[in-house]
C-alpha cells in the first residue's frame, strides 16, 4: 500500500470513528429489543438525492456472518475520499426486498429444469414477506421474457415460475441488463429498499447484444445486487463460472456453485440468510457532483480477520435526473 493511499485509508478510519463518537451511546444489550430484525422495530432510513445507501455483508474466512459490529469498526472511501457525513448505521436491518428471479431457459439446461423450477419457487415462498416485499419472474433464452411482473402475490409468482420452459439459445447479459433497466431501476422511493437479482444460469452466453461490462454497469446504476446460482454441475471451472463470479462480485453479491442439482436448495438458503443478515450505512459523499460519473467505493473492516462484501461503486445521478 503506497503512502498516499495509506493516508486516505487513515482518513477514512478517522472520519468514521469520529462520526461514531459524536452519536448517542447505544443502550446496553440487556436493554435493547430482543429481536432487532422484527418488522415493527426495523429502522427507517430516509435518503436525500446526494446520500448513498450502502448495504454490505461481513463474514469470516469460513463464510460465517459476523453480527454486532459498529460504525467505528469500518473504514470507507468514496471516490478516494472519506465521507463528508455518516447519517446512519444499522446492523441486521429488515429493509423491504425487491427481488428479480432470472432463470436461464435455454435448451442446455433442459434435463434439470423441473428441479430448478421447484427450488426457485421454494426460495420465493420462503424469502418474501407479503406486506413489504415484491418480486418478478423473468425467463431468458435468446430473449428475456417477464412471466410475472412485480407482485407480492405468492401464488402469482409460483404460476410465473411454472410458465417457464426451456427453448433456444442464451442471452444472459441482455436479460440482466433489461431486468435492471426496465424493472429494478424504476424501484425508487423516499425510503431505501434492498434490490437483488437471483440469477439461475450456467453462465454461458451466445446471443446477447450487450457486453458483460454493460450489464454490470446497469446493475450498479440501479443499485442491484446479483446472487448467481450456477447450473454447471461439472467439477471443472471455466469462463462461464468466471462470468457469474464477476457479476456477483462487482455488485456486492455472491456466486454459488452447488455440486449437483439436489444441492441448489442450500444455495438459496444461503442467499436468504444473507439478505436478512446485512449492514446498512447511509452517508453523504465528499465533493459530490451530479455528473453521471462512476464513483468507486472502498470499504473494509478494521479487524482484518473479517471480509466485507459490498458493491464496488455507483453512478452519481445526472443533473437532468432531478
Amino acid at each position: 500500500m503506497n503512502r498516499k493511499f495509506s493516508a486516505l485509508v487513515f482518513a477514512a478510519i478517522f472520519a468514521l470513528t469520529a462520526l461514531h463518537a459524536q452519536q448517542p451511546a447505544q443502550p446496553p444489550a440487556s436493554q435493547q429489543p430482543a429481536n432487532p430484525t422484527a418488522d415493527a422495530e426495523a429502522p427507517v432510513i430516509h435518503s436525500t438525492v446526494n446520500e448513498v445507501n450502502l448495504i454490505f455483508t461481513v463474514t469470516d474466512r469460513h463464510g460465517h456472518y459476523i453480527p454486532n459490529l459498529h460504525q467505528s469498526d469500518f473504514a470507507l472511501l468514496d471516490d478516494q475520499k472519506a465521507p463528508f457525513k455518516v447519517t446512519s448505521f444499522h446492523q441486521q436491518i429488515n429493509l423491504p426486498l425487491r427481488v428479480g428471479l432470472l432463470v436461464d431457459t435455454s435448451t442446455s439446461i433442459r434435463n434439470r429444469f423441473q428441479f430448478e423450477q421447484q427450488s426457485a419457487t421454494e426460495f420465493l415462498l420462503k424469502i418474501l414477506k407479503a406486506k413489504s416485499d415484491r418480486a418478478f419472474v423473468m425467463g431468458f433464452d435468446a430473449t428475456p421474457t417477464v412471466e410475472q411482473d412485480w407482485t407480492n402475490n405468492l401464488d402469482a409468482l409460483q404460476t410465473g415460475v411454472n410458465r417457464l420452459h426451456p427453448v433456444g439459445g442464451t442471452a444472459l447479459f441482455d436479460a440482466v441488463y433489461t431486468a435492471c433497466r426496465d424493472k429494478l431501476m424504476t424501484e425508487r422511493g423516499p425510503d431505501p429498499v434492498r434490490k437483488a437479482i437471483v440469477l439461475i444460469s450456467d453462465g454461458d452466453d451466445d446471443q446477447s447484444r450487450v457486453y458483460l461490462e454493460e450489464a454490470v454497469k446497469e446493475c450498479q446504476r440501479s443499485e442491484t445486487i446479483i446472487y448467481a446460482v450456477s447450473t454447471n454441475w461439472t467439477p471443472s471451472r471455466g469462463k462461464s463460472d468466471d462470468v457469474l463470479t464477476k457479476m456477483a462480485a462487482e455488485t456486492g453479491g455472491q456466486a454459488f456453485f452447488p455440486p449437483s442439482v439436489e444441492e441448489m436448495s442450500n444455495s438459496f438458503a444461503s442467499i436468504e440468510e444473507e439478505l436478512r443478515s446485512q449492514y446498512a450505512l447511509t452517508y453523504t459523499p465528499a465533493d459530490f457532483k451530479e455528473n453521471g460519473a462512476f464513483r468507486p467505493i472502498y470499504l473494509f473492516c478494521n479487524d482484518r480477520r473479517y471480509q466485507v462484501r459490498a458493491k464496488k461503486g455507483y453512478f452519481a445521478p445526472k443533473p437532468s435526473a432531478r
